[in-house]
């Protein structure tokens, strides 16, 4: 079972989505959902989802660590943040696998499913999720 989550963001920042995740998740069996970012400039991360310190520290790391607008950067066709962008979202993830049951993610007491959105401005992201059953 396949279906594409539409996810708008308003700008950089990480988004929390795995109610949405769990709602698709199938109300018996078991298996792995697996989720698919359909961007290079976006990413997906499991992380803490109880304080939001934790994104505003995360963001700040890459901050440091992948600046806006380095001049070792050739690619900046959508500004300055565009080569950063796309940096962050190779140091991250574009996919994630989740182990569900009986229509519940199998997550730790304080993880999420997030997308980290790496641009600046607001953007409408797809992310394919697929649950695929054990075998009988």
């Amino acid at each position: 079972m396949s279906s594409t989550l539409s996810i708008e963001t308003r700008g950089r920042g990480l988004y929390e989505f795995t109610r949405d995740v769990a709602a698709l998740a199938p109300a018996t069996g078991a298996g792995l959902c697996h989720l698919f970012i359909r961007h290079t400039s976006a990413s997906l991360i499991i992380t803490e989802n109880a304080a939001p310190a934790v994104r505003g520290d995360l963001e700040r790391f890459f901050g440091d660590l992948v600046p806006d607008g380095d001049p070792r950067y050739a690619h900046d066709d959508e500004g300055p943040d565009d080569m950063p962008a796309h940096v962050r979202s190779v140091l991250t993830q574009m996919s994630l696998s989740i182990p569900y049951r009986n229509g519940q993610l199998l997550l730790g007491t304080w993880q999420g499913a997030f997308l980290w959105e790496h641009r600046h401005v607001a953007h409408r992201r797809e992310v394919v999720v697929t649950f695929v059953a054990e075998a009988a």
